[in-house]
């Protein structure tokens, strides 16, 4: 089975090449302009197990905005692609990730139905070169894009590095668990609908 998707998507704000192996070994090639942003993916990357490439030219001498919710709305659309009729999926995923005093908790429900759900506070505006604010609209466009329920929460924390981190490894290995192959399944799909 392959399960490899490329996007391409090109607006007046931003130009973006992206390709995602489901069945990859969490080998990631990043480059948005956007340093912390690119740690971030780098972390989904590896953590998921999943082969990213992404390449992004955005107007980030406005701001990092449409960068990062462009990228997640071409994430989105890849992991839909690679999915395909979604026969034999786990689809449900579930992670809770621990870094140092901070923890992230993610769960995701491949339905169909783009469904975010986010609850994480942030005591500063800026992670390096990112807002803060930046990782809801980024979880947004994927959820949306993909068709996945996402639910992603913070319950505490102290260091918003550790929080946002923390974040998008949860992400990487809930998505991770919810686009494996459940042998006992088949190749059916996993819903009463026999559609998702």
């Amino acid at each position: 089975m392959n399960r490899v998707a490329g996007v391409g998507r090109v607006t007046k704000e931003t130009d973006i090449s992206l390709e995602i192996d489901l069945d990859g070994k969490g080998v990631a090639d990043i480059d948005t302009g956007i340093g912390f942003f690119d740690h971030m993916l780098n972390g989904f990357a590896r953590h998921g197990r999943f082969d990213l490439k992404v390449r992004c030219k955005g107007d980030i001498e406005v701001d990092a905005h449409h960068s990062i919710e462009d990228v997640g709305i071409a994430l989105g659309e890849a992991v839909k692609n690679a999915l395909g009729d979604k026969k034999g999926i786990t689809r449900y995923g579930f992670a809770s990730i621990p870094m140092d005093e901070a923890l992230a908790q993610c769960s995701i429900d491949i339905s169909g139905r783009g469904f975010p759900v986010y609850r994480c506070d942030f005591a500063y505006g800026m992670c390096g070169s990112m807002d803060t604010q930046m990782a809801e609209e980024f979880f947004r466009a994927v959820a949306n894009n993909a068709g996945i329920t996402l639910h992603l929460d913070c319950p505490y924390g102290v260091n918003d590095h550790h929080k946002m981190e923390a974040l998008f490894k949860a992400f990487g290995r809930a998505l991770r668990q919810a686009v494996s192959i459940d042998p006992d399944l088949e190749g059916e799909v996993p819903s009463t609908k026999g559609v998702l």
